[in-house]
């Protein structure tokens, strides 16, 4: 009797091992592209010790399981094909057969709402529907998930541009992979993995974001808040808050008066939302990453495209060092320096009619700024020029994924001829009164946008850090900068506001000026580290 239950419990243990089938991650899957002209990993799951040969355009590679069941093979580089083609997968007792396999262009679109922004939501969504018919553009639909752990596999599928499927594509994804699909000539295939109303730290690993100096205090908050959150406590202060907004309100239409376009939903306090086990709470440090970009890594790519901060704009002075952190950290996983392109906000909320007004949305700006010049192998899409006052989503997001395609075109395909960037502040000196800025990437010169007469949304300041609007002027690569306000000018600032309504310097292709400032003076931002302080929640 002894004998028999040893004998069935080795057959219980072993089962698993034995019946384990050759399995792959959701992304190598019918209608995948592979990235072509470099080795391109093909991974995957099995019985320990089991064998797995990967079969491809005429080449194999095999491998063997180790003791965890972890195989992985490397291709050869493939050529560029539009020409369907199968990849199979062989295994002891099972064979994967994937379909309708191209091998082109491989990007990374990721983000928060701006970069989920569906195709059928954006400008023109009717006409470009109906015209999107590139079966040579494909895109891996990543669902919405999170993991307290890094997953070894998503959930999502690959779609073929078709006017029946388009409307799902992110719409900035999709316009970038057009750009490039029309000009190139080869397929792309685009990986949509984003996430609406995300902070930069989820996208994070958790080692990445330990190891971050930065972002010590917001690693302490959720520690802290996790353990001492009472949801009757914080029901108490949000009905508090509420009747406290109802209050000011009903004064403000008692006086007939009128709250500027959108402050009165911006002043609306926030619902208390428990702060969730990371496996379940989409703002926690590293729970998106884990679910959306750990299974990825490695994946054969050309680089990512990046379109979020306005959640983390609140505090923008972490986001100078947690972004670029998050950028080093996908690297880094991936082991690869691939390129990685980022849309700078977009111009948002009321414009602003003063000059030194302070604007976290600007500080933010900056901090991508800043981004673009403490790593190599990026870019950044200036947008200033096409947001909206009233919808943090703009729709023109034809011109975000061509302006993005830019730098793609420029840097990684060698087009000597892009001009891919609008000017970038590079240096100021001040002679006689007057500040003179160069400038980066001025492309065929400096102009005005559309022709206009006069530079606008230049303040400058002395060292009583009272700003000016000022008088600028275009001087070859230069702008000379100067009021009758200021004799000893320090600092100059250009399009530093939420909404810089009437910034128009551009260079002579037409791409927009970034915003800058030439100072290092306090922001609002300016020691706002923990994401559950008031100074961060902020709207």
């Amino acid at each position: 009797m002894k004998t028999q239950t040893l004998s069935l419990l080795f057959v219980l243990v072993l089962a698993p091992l034995v019946s384990a089938e050759v399995r792959v991650p959701s992304f190598f899957s019918d209608h995948m592209v592979l990235q072509s002209g470099q080795k391109v990993p093909v991974w995957g799951w099995a019985a320990p010790g089991e064998a797995v040969t990967v079969s491809i355009a005429g080449q194999t590679k095999k491998a063997k399981a180790d003791k965890k069941g972890n195989w992985e093979v490397k291709l050869d580089a493939l050529e560029s094909s539009a020409v369907p083609t199968v990849m199979r997968v062989k295994g002891a007792d099972r064979t994967i057969t994937v379909r309708d396999v191209m091998v082109g262009e491989v990007w990374i679109c990721s983000g928060q709402s701006n970069m989920q922004w569906r195709v059928s939501q954006a400008m023109n969504a009717d006409e470009e529907i109906a015209a999107a018919d590139h079966p040579g553009i494909r895109m891996f639909l990543t669902e919405l998930h999170t993991a307290g752990e890094p997953k070894e596999d998503t959930i999502g599928h690959w779609a073929v541009c078709h006017p029946e499927s388009v409307g799902e594509f992110s719409a900035v994804g999709y316009y970038f992979a057009r750009e490039l699909h029309e000009e190139l000539g080869m397929p792309v295939g685009t990986i949509r993995t984003a996430w609406g109303g995300t902070r930069s730290e989820a996208w994070t690993s958790k080692d990445a974001i330990e190891g971050d100096k930065a972002a010590g205090p917001m690693v302490e908050a959720w520690a802290k808040l996790q353990a001492s959150w009472d949801a009757d406590v914080a029901q108490e202060k949000y009905e508090a808050a509420l009747a406290k907004w109802e209050e000011q309100m009903e004064k403000v239409k008692a006086a007939n008066a009128k709250l500027p376009e959108g402050e009165e939903k911006r002043r609306w306090p926030r619902r208390p939302e428990a702060p969730a086990e990371p496996v379940t709470d989409r703002r926690h440090p590293s729970a998106i990453y884990n679910a959306m970009i750990a299974p990825f890594a490695g994946y054969g790519v050309t680089g990512a495209i990046w379109y979020q901060g306005e959640s983390n704009r609140q505090r923008a002075e972490q986001y100078r060092s947690i972004f670029p952190t998050m950028i080093a950290d996908w690297r880094d996983q991936w082991g690869d320096e691939f390129s990685f392109y980022f849309v700078q906000l977009a111009n948002f909320l009321e414009a602003s009619t003063e000059p030194g007004t302070p604007s976290d949305w600007a500080e933010l700006q900056e901090a991508q700024l800043m981004t673009l010049g403490a790593l190599d192998g990026v870019g950044m899409a200036v947008a200033n020029d096409i947001g909206a006052a009233d919808d943090i989503h703009p729709t023109n997001k034809q011109e975000v994924g061509r302006r993005l395609a830019l730098w793609a075109l420029a840097n990684d395909y060698g087009r000597e001829d892009v001009v891919h960037s609008g000017p970038l502040f590079k240096k100021m000196r001040v002679k006689k009164g007057r500040v003179i800025i160069d400038f980066d990437h001025v492309g065929g010169g400096l102009a005005i946008r559309d022709g206009g007469k006069k530079l606008e949304r230049f303040e400058i300041a002395g060292a009583d850090q009272k700003w000016h609007w000022a008088d600028a002027v275009i001087k070859g690569k230069r702008v000379i900068v100067s009021s009758a306000e200021v004799s000893e000018p320090v600092a100059v600032r250009y399009a530093w506001a939420s909404n810089p309504e009437g910034a128009n310097l551009v260079n002579k292709e037409g791409l927009p000026a970034s915003l800058f400032r030439t100072d290092d003076w306090e922001g609002m931002t300016d020691g706002v580290m923990d994401p559950f302080s008031p100074a961060a929640q902020r709207r």
